[in-house]
């Protein structure tokens, strides 16, 4: 089956990652095991409000239960983490109430680097875990910790022996580089981006910033653009903003200690992103812009995350704290457009990126963007005006173009514009031979047309090489070995996509049938009502009916 792509890449990649920890549900009862009245509902209400994103909320209720039982530390620490995802005052209250709680030392923390109370901080970091997840974070806080108390040296020995072990090198090397940075330590912090950059070679925003502006300030300017220029390559959102991240490459990304902590909590919580441990990496974020509002990169990481728990309106209030003169703007105002648009504001994304359009005349991506609204709405031929908008604007296509050429590609084809659709997957593949979406999306098509068959198949072989646990990608290489007649082959690939996605109407049909065709018509009349029952469109619905009505083979083929 064919596989649109529905999301862009995020802007922020994850380096590797660690585990992290799930807050329990606290038993609601005091010592007696008496439940005061109100306090379950509360508490209910609250965990709700939580799972919603509506931090607000759920910090106003959790803190009714837990003043309902104020024994109750479990109940305590659940109104203790709501107050600081909500960023309410009360959560430093709170976090003397529960000394245990290594997250509660953080803002404790947090709050003597606010006074200046370096020696303090310092002491509560000396007194996290050393175990499991804050094993990272640990040492790069209390290094932190002493450089701002004035003690790079002690700083910098504090972490040389984890830059001399090869697990983390790099994230620690990267840390040891920005102290010894700060602390003018020159040649000790060159050593240490060398290392940083041999260690942590894949491009991402907030190294390659660190890394190009240790380059420009220290004479190395034609090194300083390599290193930006190499992002659109990993997360082509970042071409948009170019010029801007080239006219701020001097600035300093940390030029304080208090930055430095901030960073640390950033760099674990991209890590914890990776691993999929969304929560604790969203109150790391939180204590990164307690000290550091304008930490963009942070902000960004924290939308993105909340946008794939399924809370755009939250996500939206993160980005919109992100002030006009950043260098990243035009990738947050790409980022709202996508979220305005999702929480049913279509119009008015659609007239944010079309003055974006204006005030970035030499970009493609809003144009783009605004295909991208338009497709997911099924206006098809509006789709394929913006996407030719975005390609005019192309003077000399590169490979991460293929993007835009196999949306425009997508659209085309879904509004009968065949040949023309077929000119732009193959330009995209010209320009990135291998994308198994478009050897994919194009393979499928001329099987489901029946042209091309062995061309088809070969196409989609390389593409299933490439995503081997891909349902639609499986779905489409079963597809063509049964155009061809392999009918056998077909039904055992076929079950095969079954299993990795169950729920498509359009391979369930598919399978319903390959058996049809090898005999088995009892389990292929099974797959078309099951394949009617999972939303199919409502051309594919009436295919389904009339072969369960008629029983005819001529009626398995798809699109007759």
């Amino acid at each position: 089956m064919p596989h649109a792509r529905t999301a862009r890449r995020s802007v922020l990649l994850a380096l590797t990652l660690l585990s992290a920890c799930a807050a329990s549900e606290p038993s609601t009862g005091d010592a007696t095991g008496q439940v005061p009245n109100g306090v379950i509902g509360d508490f209910l209400a609250g965990r709700f409000a939580m799972a919603e994103g509506d931090n607000s909320t759920a910090a106003n209720d959790l803190l009714k239960a837990a003043a309902q039982s104020p024994g109750n530390q479990e109940l305590t620490l659940q109104a203790f983490i709501a107050c600081l995802n909500a960023g309410r005052p009360e959560a430093v209250k709170l976090a003397r109430q529960v000394p245990d709680s290594p997250v509660a030392q953080l803002v404790l923390a947090d709050m003597d680097i606010k006074a200046g109370h370096w020696q303090s901080a310092e002491q509560r970091f000396h007194g996290l875990p050393r175990q499991g997840s804050t094993q990272l974070l640990q040492p790069l806080l209390v290094a932190w910790a002493q450089q701002g108390d004035g003690r790079t040296d002690t700083a910098l020995s504090t972490l040389r022996p984890y830059v001399e072990n090869p697990r983390f090198r790099g994230i620690f090397a990267l840390h040891a580089a920005m102290i010894a940075d700060l602390g003018d330590r020159k040649d000790q912090a060159a050593r240490l981006y060398r290392i940083t950059e041999t260690d942590l070679s894949e491009p991402n925003l907030r190294l390659a910033q660190i890394l190009a502006s240790w380059q420009s300030r220290s004479g190395q300017p034609a090194e300083a653009q390599r290193v930006l220029a190499a992002l659109p390559t990993v997360a082509p959102d970042l071409a948009i903003a170019m010029p801007a991240l080239l006219a701020s490459v001097t600035k300093r990304p940390v030029p304080r200690a208090s930055d430095g902590i901030a960073e640390s909590y950033f760099t674990f919580a991209a890590l914890l992103r990776g691993q999929d441990s969304n929560d604790f990496a969203l109150i790391m974020l939180r204590l990164a812009l307690d000290l550091r509002p304008d930490f963009t990169a942070a902000r960004l990481l924290a939308a993105d995350i909340l946008l794939n728990q399924g809370h755009p309106q939250s996500a939206l209030r993160i980005l919109n704290e992100v002030p006009s003169t950043d260098p990243i703007i035009s990738v947050v105002q790409l980022r709202r457009a996508g979220m305005t648009d999702r929480l049913g504001r279509s119009d008015e994304a659609m007239r944010d990126l079309e003055r974006m359009a204006r005030d970035y005349p030499d970009s493609p991506l809003p144009d783009e963007q605004r295909g991208d609204i338009l497709r997911n709405k099924q206006k098809f031929p509006d789709a394929v005006v913006a996407y030719d908008k975005a390609i005019a604007r192309i003077t000399r296509p590169v490979a991460s173009d293929w993007l835009v050429f196999y949306d425009r590609g997508v659209a085309e084809e879904r509004s009968h514009q065949w040949p023309k659709a077929t000119a732009d997957f193959e330009r995209a593949l010209q320009l990135s031979p291998d994308q198994p979406f478009v050897l994919n999306y194009l393979g499928y098509s001329w099987a489901d047309m029946g042209h091309h068959l062995d061309e088809a198949r070969q196409m989609i072989e390389r593409a299933a090489e490439r995503r081997p646990n891909d349902g639609a990608i499986t779905d489409s290489l079963g597809w063509v070995m049964f155009r061809q007649g392999d009918h056998k082959n077909a039904v055992r690939m076929l079950e095969r996509a079954v299993e990795l996605e169950p729920e498509d109407a359009t391979i369930n049909g598919h399978l319903g049938d390959a058996y049809w065709a090898v005999g088995r018509k009892v389990e292929a009349q099974y797959q078309w009502r099951r394949a009617l029952t999972l939303n199919p469109a409502p051309d594919d619905a009436a295919k389904l009916e009339a072969k369960l009505n008629t029983g005819r083979t001529a009626a398995v083929i798809s699109g007759q």
